[in-house]
């Protein structure tokens, strides 16, 4: 098991260093690190530190974010369909991020915009939950979960309908696209504290979920108290993902697929497969704002349309599988 997660780490240190290497314009790594570290202000150290390097540090944390809060997500439930949007978190952060953006993000500045996901995420994740009610079912909270991503999906289509002229349309339909191109070193030190919060909440947690697989009433004769767990699985989503949308937009699939890839490789456990999924959620998006660069476009390509294209395959393929089993 150690050989499997040095190689994801190994992988996600692959990926960094690619991340740094490539891009539009063509520098040399190590003299732009060496210019970097001596202070000097040419072309490609600036590039380095001012470009590459705060996006791809921000691809890793919200890669393993959407990682991590998916196995967390799908152990809680035991569903291996559910992701950090199934109980609101993605869809409520955007909503208030685009609300945002709308109304206020001209006479605030930006700086705002981490704690304004984080809010939209747990109201949102609250509001699912008052919804399903405290005693709730699984099936329960994914259909609320649905009900309330289907309206915020909705009320970010009157904004966006709503919109003063074009540009602001085309500004605000691109952030919900994803992206990590225009992100600085700022941008990372706001996305962190909420993001590091909500990873912590998760230690400790793996224990818990691998008693979940036996059902909640066996879990609870353990001394589990799921009740508690929901909550402080819900609430940590809320923190980390809210963030990460508020920075980033919204990139789907991530979640969802980095757990399902993985949970062979840690034989089906539930909490091995939390820091498996963050290191592969990592390295997904590292790949896919990589491949963004690689791709010539006239328009610049949104990582999140890349994420979406190499995911809803992936899902499509879940489906037959399951056909396929119950034939």
């Amino acid at each position: 098991m150690r050989i499997q997660f040095g190689l994801l780490a190994a992988l996600v240190v692959c990926l960094f260093f690619g991340s740094l290497a490539v891009g539009p314009e063509p520098i040399s790594l190590w003299s732009s690190v060496a210019a970097a570290l001596k202070g000097e202000a040419s072309i490609p150290a600036i590039i380095l530190t001012e470009i590459r390097l705060p996006r791809a540090l921000i691809a890793i944390f919200a890669g393993a974010t959407l990682g991590l809060c998916g196995a967390a997500m799908q152990g809680l439930l035991r569903n291996p369909l559910a992701s950090p949007g199934l109980v609101g978190s993605s869809s409520g952060a955007a909503l208030f991020a685009v609300f945002f953006l709308y109304f206020y993000a001209n006479n605030t500045g930006n700086w705002l915009l981490p704690l304004v996901g984080m809010a939209g995420a747990l109201g949102a994740t609250v509001l699912v939950y008052a919804l399903a009610g405290r005693q709730a079912s699984i099936t329960t909270i994914i259909l609320a979960g649905v009900a309330i991503n289907a309206l915020a999906t909705a009320l970010m289509s009157l904004l966006l309908n709503l919109a003063p002229s074009p540009y602001a349309v085309r500004e605000l339909v691109l952030w919900t696209l994803g992206d990590l191109s225009d992100r600085s070193m700022q941008d990372l030190y706001l996305m962190l504290p909420a993001t590091l919060l909500g990873w912590a909440m998760l230690l400790g947690i793996g224990y818990q979920l691998n008693a979940l697989t036996l059902g909640e009433q066996t879990a609870g004769t353990l001394g589990i108290n799921t009740n508690r767990l929901r909550w402080r699985v819900f609430i940590a989503v809320a923190l980390a993902v809210g963030a990460c949308v508020a920075t980033t937009g919204m990139i789907g699939f991530i979640g969802l697929a980095v757990p399902h890839l993985l949970r062979s490789l840690v034989a089906h456990d539930p909490g091995r497969l939390l820091p498996a999924s963050a290191l592969g959620g990592a390295s997904m998006l590292l790949a896919a704002d990589i491949c963004v660069r690689l791709v010539p476009t006239d328009a610049p390509l949104k990582v999140g349309v890349v994420t979406a294209l190499v995911g809803a395959p992936f899902f499509l393929h879940l489906v037959l599988r399951s056909r396929r089993e119950y034939l």
